[in-house]
């Protein structure tokens, strides 16, 4: 609607638009824009406009009579300056630019254009509202936040499902599902099959068998493709004839299915890679919980990170128990994680809680996988933390939860039994803390507002460890 010398203007606008006439003018500048302004020589808004009615909500009409430049905020006045100055100068107008208005709500971003419609310097200014553009914007910051967030939690989970495929002192091998092509091994695998780690990707899985092995080792991956699991099955090595037994299990990643094969060499065959003290240094040197169990869930080793997440001080303390004791809601998670590793060989991501020896809890993402065959059969876990919250017994006064939100937070953490005890212990420390203020800290008093025996009182006094108490009076 307005001319521009570069853009594309009316080309007969004073035959096609008539005596246009300032009422219909006024429609149509209203009609085009979200806020249009009528701006006189001195930069006053002398009349305003509204094509949006989110805008006439903001209180915009008590601009009229105010300078342009009192309305929008500090870093926006060189801009309204710059507009009306080309506008009222006569030159070509500047592009569209953007100003914020302060409103209730925040800052409203609006896109202007200022066009010169008559002497003494009288202008329009004409507006778009950026809102819907900004909430856009933020949008994608957002996502892209998101994006970067979950690029960086899928590397930290590929790096330790990673670090526990070379750390597995039994042979590993995925092998894809479709071609029967070796994709990867670990170094006790690489060292079973006298081959280095290059030379094995892209070889034939069957290949590595002799004649009579293959045919058997065959028939197992056919089964496993059908039916997603299959009994071991003994099998000879091409090199060196060594006998081994060999387990697999089918698992998807993204849209492609491949086989995780375990070889647990027959006999006294040394496969525990050479850098065996280097490993367990790395080990004990994680930021993240290390754990090794046995197939019973008694736990073999433990890193110092996994005792700092259990608050004990050293493994020996640790070590024989069950993980149950520390691991899971209730006992109903690790039931869950372990059903998933028996039946998949391995688990990511799974969110759980660990308990600490002294009340206080972790949330926390596991990774485990399952070693099943050889002389040692384990499964092994990477604990992580990924939330922090404080879920210890309270001690204080100010430790205790006070609303009925605080104490379901509970739910899930400890068996419902602990959580009603736990409820009344609340309620009734919460009583006798209210009676010993309100009788000066008379404990004779205080017991008979309870309705209690100062025996009674004497023996709440000390299980929750508000005072010290003498039994033969106050």
């Amino acid at each position: 609607m307005f001319a521009r010398e570069t853009g594309i203007v009316f080309r007969a606008p004073k035959k096609t638009l008539g005596d246009l006439n300032a009422e219909s003018a006024a429609k149509l500048i209203a009609a085009a824009a979200d806020i249009a302004l009528i701006i006189d020589g001195r930069g006053i808004i002398r009349d305003i406009a509204f094509g949006s009615q989110d805008l006439s909500g903001e209180g915009f009409q008590k601009w009229v009579g105010e300078p342009w430049v009192d309305t929008v905020t500090i870093e926006s006045r060189d801009k309204i300056e710059e507009l009306l100055e080309t506008a009222q100068g006569g030159k070509t107008p500047v592009e569209w630019r953007q100003v914020n208005h302060p409103s209730r709500r925040g800052d409203i971003p609006i896109r202007y254009s200022v066009v010169q419609i008559g002497p003494n310097g009288r202008v329009v200014a004409v507006g778009r509202d950026l809102r819907t553009i900004a909430a856009l914007q933020q949008r994608l910051v957002d996502a892209q936040q998101t994006m970067e967030k979950e690029y960086s939690r899928l590397r930290h989970a590929e790096t330790r499902y990673r670090l526990l495929f070379q750390l597995a002192s039994e042979p590993v091998i995925i092998v894809d599902a479709a071609n029967l092509r070796l994709v990867d091994a670990n170094p006790a695998a690489s060292q079973l099959l006298n081959r280095t780690s290059r030379r094995i990707p892209g070889k034939s899985f069957l290949d590595i068998f002799d004649g009579e092995s293959a045919k058997a080792i065959q028939n197992q991956l056919a089964s496993i493709r059908a039916t997603g699991r299959a009994d071991e099955v003994k099998a000879r090595l091409s090199e060196g004839k060594r006998e081994c037994l060999v387990s697999a299990s089918l698992f998807r990643q993204e849209t492609s299915s491949h086989i995780l094969v375990r070889l647990a060499p027959c006999g006294s065959v040394d496969v525990v890679p050479k850098s065996n003290s280097k490993v367990f240094n790395v080990v004990e040197s994680l930021p993240d919980g290390f754990v090794v169990t046995d197939l019973d869930r008694r736990i073999l080793l433990a890193n110092p990170a996994f005792l700092d997440l259990v608050q004990l001080a050293n493994e020996e303390q640790v070590r024989g128990e069950l993980i149950d004791r520390w691991l899971g809601r209730a006992g109903v998670d690790i039931n869950a994680l372990i059903a998933n590793i028996r039946d998949h060989g391995s688990v990511r991501h799974f969110a759980t809680v660990v308990r600490g020896e002294y009340g206080a809890y972790e949330n926390v993402e596991i990774s485990a996988v399952s070693v099943p065959t050889g002389e040692n059969p384990c499964f092994g876990f990477t604990i992580r933390i990924v939330g922090r919250a404080e879920a210890s017994r309270p001690q204080s006064k100010s430790d205790f939860p006070r609303s009925v939100e605080q104490l379901t937070q509970l739910v899930g953490q400890v068996p419902l039994k602990e959580l009603v005890r736990e409820t009344t212990d609340v309620i009734e420390k919460l009583c006798i803390e209210a009676a010993l203020k309100l009788t000066g800290d008379n404990r004779a008093s205080a017991a008979e507002m309870l309705g209690l025996s100062r025996q009674s009182l004497y023996s709440k006094l000390r299980r929750f460890g508000i005072s010290d108490v003498d039994d033969d009076g106050d």
